[in-house]
C-alpha cells in the first residue's frame, strides 16, 4: 500500500502537462492562513518521521527509498533540507548523482545506483537517479533510442527486485513551470549569497525545456508501477512542495509501521550496579 496523494496511478498516463505546477491542493483562502497551517503541518510531519525512523532503525528489517527528480531549481535540496532536518544522521544517507565518473561509466548504468540503496534500518534519499539514464540521455541523444528505451523495463524489473527485498520506494517528480525556474535562476544571479548555486548549464538547458518534459512524461508513465510509483508534485509554492513531500513521506512510514524489536530474555533479571 502506497499514499494516494499526487500519485501517478499504474497503467495511466502521467499528465504532467495537465497539472499546474503553482497549484496548492488542499489548501485555500488567505494565503498567509494557509501556508501557517503547511508549515505548522510540515513540522507536526517532521517530527512524527523522525520518530518513525528510529523504530525503522531499531527494527532493521526493511529500508525506504526516497527518490527525488526535476527541473533544474525545482527544490530538490529544499525538500531534503525541510523534510528530513529532523531525523537521525546515523539512519539517513543523501545520495546526489552527478555526472558518471570514467570507472562509473565502465559499469552497467545502474552499478552505482545499487551501490547506495539504503540498507536495512535505514532511509535513503536519491537526489536525482536512475532515471537520468533515461532523461539526460534522451535530450541530448547520448545513447541510441533502442539504448535508452529498453531501459524502462529494466528499471521496473530493478526497482521491483529491491522491493522484494524490504526496499519500499517512492519517487517524487518536482513540477515547476518554466516561468518560476526562470525567476529562481535569476535570483541566484542577483543574490551574492546564492551566486555559489547558479550555473552557466541550467541556462542553457532551458532551450530543451519540452524535450524533457516530453521525457518525464514517458518516465513517470511507464515507471510508476504498485511496488515503486511516482508522485508528481506542483513545486511553484515551496512551502506546499515541502508539506506535500513531507505528508506522503510520513503517511508511507506510518503504513510500513515499523516496531521496535523485543527485548532480550531474561532483561529483567539484569541488575545495575
Amino acid at each position: 500500500m502506497h499514499p494516494t496523494l499526487h500519485a501517478v496511478k499504474p497503467g495511466s498516463k502521467a499528465g504532467i502537462a495537465k497539472i499546474d505546477p503553482s497549484s496548492t491542493p488542499g489548501f485555500k483562502g488567505d494565503r498567509d492562513q494557509v501556508r501557517d497551517r503547511a508549515e505548522k503541518e510540515l513540522a507536526d510531519n517532521t517530527a512524527a518521521i523522525a520518530a518513525l525512523q528510529e523504530r525503522l532503525y531499531a527494527e532493521n528489517t526493511r529500508a525506504l527509498l526516497v527518490v527525488l527528480q526535476g527541473m533544474d531549481t525545482s527544490g530538490k535540496d529544499g525538500v531534503i533540507r525541510h523534510v528530513f532536518s529532523g531525523v537521525n544522521p546515523q539512519g539517513c544517507h543523501v545520495t546526489s548523482f552527478k555526472k558518471p565518473s570514467e570507472n562509473e561509466l565502465d559499469q552497467d548504468y545502474l552499478w552505482r545506483i545499487h551501490q547506495q540503496i539504503p540498507p536495512r534500518g535505514e532511509i535513503g534519499v536519491f537526489n536525482r537517479a536512475h532515471y537520468e539514464d533515461v532523461l539526460i540521455v534522451r535530450v541530448h541523444d547520448l545513447v541510441p533510442k533502442g539504448v535508452w528505451s529498453a531501459r524502462y523495463a529494466q528499471i521496473n524489473e530493478f526497482e521491483h527486485y529491491l522491493a522484494a527485498n524490504g526496499v519500499v520506494i517512492l519517487k517524487f517528480f518536482l513540477h515547476i513551470s518554466k516561468q518560476e525556474q526562470l525567476e529562481r535562476l535569476r535570483a541566484r544571479l542577483e543574490d551574492p549569497a546564492k551566486n555559489w548555486k547558479f550555473q552557466a548549464g541550467d541556462v542553457r538547458e532551458r532551450q530543451f525545456w519540452k524535450d524533457y518534459q516530453a521525457a518525464y512524461e514517458d518516465a513517470i508513465t511507464k515507471c510508476s508501477t504498485e511496488w515503486a510509483p511516482w508522485y508528481v508534485i506542483p513545486a511553484d509554492r515551496k512551502w506546499y512542495r515541502n508539506w506535500a513531500v513531507s505528508t506522503i513521506v510520513r503517511q508511507t512510514l506510518e503504513m510500513m509501521n515499523p516496531k521496535y524489536p523485543p527485548a532480550p530474555r531474561d532483561l529483567h533479571k539484569v541488575k545495575l550496579v
